[in-house]
């Protein structure tokens, strides 16, 4: 079950609500995990990159040949995307993804006029634009573009 909230002008986001108390899983007493990338498999590497680089996002200068890339976004996590190619080099099981929307990314522009900007910039270099700019009603400007793979990729500044 997914419920969401607004309070105050915004929303929160609740997943995973058990019915009962009892299904809750149980608490694992380790080292806690900190999250440090998110990974996308790609099917064109060279596609890929000039999608992200348009984003904003650094790779080295002759990444398009490598079958792994990684970007270190401000904050320190990591952005990687990987070739098919390399998932079933270490996975004999894998198999590619089918159908789009497998994950979603989001990137905060300093302003309502650079969200629009940027969504012009994307669809005139080629891109699929998923949803034109818009003032949502939760208090951002919002557009929505697709990479080369079929993933959403939302472009989002504060009103």
């Amino acid at each position: 079950m997914v419920k969401c909230e607004h309070s105050v002008g915004r929303w929160t986001r609740i997943d995973a609500v058990p019915a009962r108390i009892d299904t809750m899983p149980a608490r694992i007493d380790t080292m806690p995990a900190r999250f440090d990338a998110l990974g996308i498999v790609v099917s064109d590497m060279a596609a890929s990159l000039t999608f992200y680089r348009q984003l904003g996002l650094e790779f080295s200068d002759d990444a398009s040949g490598e079958g792994h890339l990684e970007a270190t976004l401000p904050g320190g996590t990591r952005l990687m995307l990987d070739t098919e190619e390399v998932m079933a080099s270490f996975d004999p099981t894998f198999q590619a993804p089918t159908g789009a929307g497998r994950i979603s990314l989001a990137f905060h522009c300093d302003s309502p006029s650079d969200v629009n900007g940027l969504y012009a910039a994307m669809v005139d270099a080629g891109y699929t634009g998923e949803r034109e700019p818009f003032d949502a009603f939760w208090g951002q400007r919002y557009a929505t573009v697709l990479d080369p793979d079929g993933n959403v990729v939302d472009l989002f500044a504060v009103l």
